[in-house]
């Protein structure tokens, strides 16, 4: 049974970190390492994960040194990893408890080291527990294949399902931006060569426009965007241009679901 490093930032998310750290607790697939770096949170959320830690040996908290953004976040959890896998999970979304049983099992089926699923969406406000979810029918599907070329017109992983193979690509650090850094490492892993599978079947739950979330912001993300096509990826003006048509239509298009 191989040991999946599961990866999640958290900056007060008292209201959330529960059921997120408890989807992963629960999963079918029971080797795992949930590495999280508390990033100066000034609710709860510290108090929440000692809490957690007591309970479950498999929760490794750690406070950042002092608040550095999710990628740094992300990263001193990445640097203690120890497993097989690399996972990702935010502190306010879930898996339901067969995903990574059933991940692991598709991801060694095939050549590709970066693999991902479809995943629900429910509203922000959303209370219940991954173990209890009623599958809803708003659904952000995966496509089954995707290439380096595929991404640059768009992101078409989400970050809540994506998995590595750190066997296969070494511990895989997120580049140090304010936003889009999950963005920046698929298409790092990819620019080589190693294309990324998807799975239909949902296999997580994702909280949409919860206030104060990464993601929450859309316009804000244009800004970002523009700036990873041009600084990291190299593109051309006319080329980034593509990009960020295809990257707004993919957020409109997966806003109405």
């Amino acid at each position: 049974m191989p040991l999946v490093s599961v990866v999640m930032p958290v900056h007060n998310s008292a209201v959330t970190l529960g059921s997120s750290v408890r989807s992963v607790l629960a999963q079918t697939h029971t080797d795992v390492e949930l590495l999280i770096t508390d990033d100066a949170s000034t609710d709860d959320s510290m108090d929440l994960l000692q809490e957690l830690a007591r309970q479950d040996e498999r929760v490794l908290p750690q406070a950042a040194p002092e608040q550095g953004g999710a990628a740094k976040a992300r990263n001193l959890a990445l640097a203690r990893a120890r497993g097989e896998y690399v996972a990702f999970l935010d502190s306010d979304d879930m898996w339901l408890p067969a995903k990574l049983e059933r991940q692991i099992a598709f991801a060694a089926e095939g050549d590709a080291p970066l693999t991902f699923t479809s995943y629900y969406k429910v509203d922000g406000d959303y209370t219940g527990e991954a173990c209890d979810f009623t599958p809803n029918g708003r659904v952000v599907e995966a496509r089954e294949r995707v290439t380096y070329r595929d991404m640059l017109v768009q992101d078409h992983i989400g970050a809540l399902t994506a998995m590595y193979d750190r066997a296969a690509l070494g511990t895989r650090l997120m580049p140090d931006m304010p936003k889009r850094q999950d963005y920046a490492l698929w298409l790092a892993i990819m620019r080589n060569g190693n294309p990324a599978r998807g799975m239909k079947e949902p296999l997580a739950i994702y909280r949409a426009g919860r206030a104060g979330s990464l993601s929450s912001n859309k316009l804000a993300l244009v800004e970002h965007n523009w700036r990873l096509y041009r600084q990291h990826e190299h593109l051309s003006v006319p080329r980034s241009a593509l990009a960020l048509y295809g990257a707004a239509w993919h957020s409109l298009r997966k806003s109405r679901i």
